[in-house]
């Protein structure tokens, strides 16, 4: 009697499995987001072999936004119509084996192609995560799993940045491309043989189903969609596009990838080139900014759902940490006016801290979007948001002139006070949208 007892409450418990699921999102981002990055570590060496000059540098920098952007929204209208299980895994597959053919690139065409493909095989990466968090996490954790996954960035770009420096020193450039995508294709087996939805996934119990159907996570969304499913609308894109509090999440996001996208293409010749620092040699110095954005972006999510299971609004909850993130990011400009490597290196973290904070505006997407356009949705937040991977690298090329790489910094700084602007005056009310 007392076992049959001990055995009702275990199933009544709750299982966690959904937070299992958030550890393979984490991981997931940090390939993604050394596949970003691995040109900007090869770049110096690989340049000089090729004997590429720094306007076509320029032009391979942007070529991955190009594409990535482009691509967002055919990549949202497949996410709502391709599981998850299916298309990361054949993104995944199909970008590293991208990345994995940039290690034998003989030319700036052969690099230019190959940067525009994995920008477009990438493209889908961001909406499936809003996706599967809104599949497996109810309001009130939300946050925290898109924070602790979104720390992912910055954990490949912080701690893993040496070793492919390490890498590139000891067996060539090539050997960045190659290992990092031979990762990203072992990844993909691994999540097409792990990840299921909810319902599908073993051991979770019908605890852990309630606990994010009735917290507003939309467990059958999978089921809904099928039934639902239809080709391409564009009265849909028009309803994306036609929302006042939408276009405040999309600006924003522009704002605050305009900063991101600074340290993942110029940070490191603004440091060399401007400020006189090795790049490579300043080891720590020169990481700290990732490791501000990293503490940012958890402190963001965790912090944010603290607000909320205090009986605060999902919407002072959520714009909380992103309006005052993309404020305190406006610090960067204090760069501009101190002379000493340590004082540059602090602005710069505390603007990065700032960017980390900000960094949850995909819990947004999750709340204001239509339940049936969730993806349509997040492709098209992604697809405004990173004009800005096409943008900075451009802009900055030409505010950066001469010696002085101040209008470049005044330039990111403002935009980051536009970003925290949108928040305040076009999101409002935040609830979802019904159709």
């Amino acid at each position: 009697m007392q076992t049959r007892t001990l055995d009702s409450a275990a199933l009544a418990t709750p299982t966690r499995k959904r937070f299992f699921i958030m550890v393979l999102l984490f991981i997931t981002v940090v390939i993604n987001y050394l596949d970003r990055s691995n040109l900007s570590i090869a770049a110096p060496a690989l340049t000089s072999e090729l004997g590429i000059d720094p306007v076509h540098v320029g032009l391979v920098f942007s070529a991955f936004g190009w594409t990535y952007a482009a691509m967002q929204l055919p990549g949202g209208w497949l996410v709502d119509r391709v599981p998850p299980r299916i298309l990361y895994t054949a993104a995944l597959a199909l970008w590293s084996l991208a990345t994995v053919m940039l290690g034998f690139a003989g030319s700036f065409v052969a690099l230019f192609v190959l940067r525009m493909a994995v920008g477009a095989l990438e493209a889908p990466a961001y909406p499936i995560n809003s996706r599967v968090v809104t599949t497996w996490f109810p309001e009130r954790e939300r946050a925290t799993a898109i924070g602790f996954y979104t720390s992912g960035q910055f954990v490949g770009l912080a701690f893993l940045t040496p070793v492919l420096a390490w890498l590139q020193a000891t067996f060539g450039w090539h050997m960045v491309f190659v290992s990092t995508g031979v990762i990203g294709i072992v990844w993909a087996a691994i999540w097409y043989m792990v990840y299921r939805e909810p319902r599908d996934f073993k051991g979770v119990n019908a605890g852990e189903i309630d606990l994010i159907r009735e917290g507003g996570g939309l467990v059958d969304i999978q089921a809904d969609v099928s039934k639902k499913q239809q080709g391409f609308s564009w009265a849909d894109l028009g309803i994306v596009l036609s929302k006042r509090k939408l276009w405040g999440i999309y600006l924003g996001q522009f704002c605050l990838n305009s900063t991101l996208w600074f340290f993942l293409t110029w940070f490191p010749t603004y440091l060399v080139k401007y400020r006189g620092m090795d790049f490579i040699k300043s080891g720590l110095l020169a990481s700290l900014p990732f490791l501000a954005a990293f503490v940012g972006v958890l402190c963001s999510g965790f912090f944010s759902d603290w607000l909320i299971r205090r009986g605060y609004t999902v919407g002072f909850a959520r714009k909380l940490p992103i309006i005052a993130g993309l404020l305190i990011s406006t610090s960067i400009i204090g760069a501009n006016f101190v002379e000493s490597t340590p004082l540059v290196i602090a602005f710069l973290a505390l603007a990065f801290f700032g960017n980390g904070l900000a960094s949850i505006t995909w819990s947004l997407v999750s709340t204001l979007a239509p339940a049936r356009l969730l993806g349509l949705t997040g492709g098209t937040f992604n697809f405004i948001g990173n004009l800005s991977a096409i943008a900075t690298p451009i802009v900055i090329g030409f505010l950066a002139t001469g010696d002085s790489f101040a209008p470049a910094i005044t330039y990111i700084s403002v935009l980051a006070l536009i970003g925290a602007l949108s928040y305040i005056l076009l999101v409002g009310k935040v609830e979802r949208i019904e159709l």
